[in-house]
């Protein structure tokens, strides 16, 4: 069995034995592959594993997306595991059969749509670890807060907080008092304390040029103090302060240690389930998927 979590700008392919990761390959993301080359891609990600016999392959991530291989439509939510399975869109491919899952889609509270692909994946191999009822934080440059309810992915809300960071810091005016310098924890510190402020985010955005001008916010804290707002602004949206329980963080080792710094500032106990939930929840939706 090979499974396949193939996003953006990276693919991860695992293969597996007893439901368990036996090996691991790499290649580019679904941006990285010319029109109609996916399936060459996917062999030459796979070719080991094909020679050796593997010949079920359960795929997630973009490639599902209108930009991707093939498309497959947005399941709503609330969802479960063995909901999703079966939802998985069959892909022509030769010498294997290979299946590809939907992503999620949502409202928020007031009707507007939200949608993930990938993410699902690795809140079910998370499960066992958050437990059936759980918020649950997914950091990156569209960051996803997800509610999970016995077992089911019930909804979930999108913040564009880290792609804002990098559009912010890269093409405004407050990029230019902001030199490369290493994470700083007080300005990170400072940022989140902002973000608890009244006011408002684009208001408080220009606070950080304001104190930059007058002397109080030092050029190498600058860059950790628009990220803090941002983050304080997102957790803060998503409910983390008001909730005062447990969220739990699933991401790279990097964002998931300042998004834990911020949930924990603002009054929640960050918990970080295993680094490989992608994978893992891919094993647990192979089981449930029809492969003939």
């Amino acid at each position: 069995m090979i499974v396949v979590d193939w996003g953006t700008t990276n693919c991860r392919a695992f293969r597996l034995a007893n439901g368990m990761i036996q090996d691991r390959a790499a290649g580019p993301g679904i941006l990285g592959v010319p029109p109609g080359g996916f399936p060459d891609a996917l062999r030459s990600v796979l070719a080991p594993w094909l020679a050796a016999g593997e010949r079920q392959v359960l795929m997630s991530g973009m490639v599902g997306s209108r930009q991707g291989w093939v498309e497959a439509p947005y399941l709503p939510c609330p969802a479960d595991l063995a909901t999703l399975a079966a939802a998985a869109v069959p892909v022509p491919f030769d010498g294997a059969a290979v299946r590809l899952l939907p992503g999620l889609s949502a409202r928020d509270a007031d009707g507007v749509p939200e949608v993930m692909r990938g993410e699902e994946v690795q809140l079910f191999g998370a499960l066992s670890e958050t437990g059936p009822d759980a918020l649950v934080c997914l950091p990156g440059s569209h960051s996803k807060w997800a509610r999970l309810r016995d077992g089911r992915i019930e909804g979930f809300t999108t913040h564009l907080s880290g792609e804002a960071f990098a559009a912010l810091r890269g093409h405004t005016i407050l990029g230019r008092m902001m030199p490369d310098a290493p994470h700083d924890a007080e300005g990170f510190r400072r940022g989140v304390d902002r973000s608890g402020q009244g006011g408002g985010l684009l208001h408080h955005l220009f606070g950080v040029r304001a104190l930059g001008l007058f002397g109080e916010l030092a050029e190498a804290q600058a860059a950790s103090f628009l990220s803090g707002l941002l983050i304080g602004h997102e957790v803060r949206a998503a409910g983390a302060d008001q909730a005062g329980g447990r969220v739990h963080i699933i991401g790279s080792p990097l964002l998931a240690a300042l998004y834990a710094d911020a949930i924990t500032q603002c009054g929640a106990t960050p918990v970080i389930p295993n680094p490989d939930a992608a994978a893992t929840g891919l094993v647990r939706l192979a089981e449930h998927v029809a492969w003939t």
